[in-house]
């Protein structure tokens, strides 16, 4: 009889710790639905230009240490290769990436995911060739690719020039 005692009070006492423990257990935001909007875009890609040519490789990876998701472009047409890290700011619910290449190049861009697509643009760039912004939106097609599209906007948010557009396929 002692001894079942003994196994009850150990049950009821080890399940009260199992309980307070899981109600202290740490929350895992990157989880969070916020966090996991650009998931779409990791993976291992080949980069196509609308005639179907390869024009690069890109590898977007979940980073395991932080909620964010880095990339690892490397062109087939040119000697450019970079990286980008990519997160979500709970304060404000944007998107936010920066930007850094081989050839010094860096962008920041700041947006967010509606429909389908994340979209994502610079502050207002002020040169002597002219003010513009960067806008880059990924588009999740229905058979799994993604469609990247790089434009430069004026400052009425019109489009003038795009500079790229990649599909990516796994």
């Amino acid at each position: 009889m002692v001894r079942i005692i003994v196994y009850v009070t150990i049950f009821v006492i080890s399940s009260f710790f199992s309980i307070i423990s899981a109600q202290n257990a740490p929350t895992r935001p990157c989880n969070e639905i916020g966090y996991t909007q650009f998931d779409f875009w990791v993976g291992n890609w080949n980069v196509y230009n609308t005639e179907g040519k390869l024009i690069g490789h890109n590898n977007v990876i979940k980073m395991p240490n932080a909620c964010a998701i880095q990339e690892n472009w490397d062109s087939k047409t040119s000697k450019n290769k970079g990286t980008s890290y990519n997160y979500y700011n709970k304060k404000d619910n944007t998107w936010n990436q920066v930007w850094i290449d081989n050839t010094g190049f860096s962008l920041v861009l700041k947006g967010s995911f509606k429909d389908n697509s994340m979209t994502l643009k610079s502050d207002l760039i002020k040169n002597d060739k002219g003010n513009y912004y960067n806008q880059i939106t990924w588009t999740k097609n229905k058979d799994g690719s993604v469609t990247q599209v790089w434009n430069f906007l004026n400052e009425d948010q019109k489009k003038i020039k795009e500079v790229f557009r990649g599909i990516y396929k796994k």
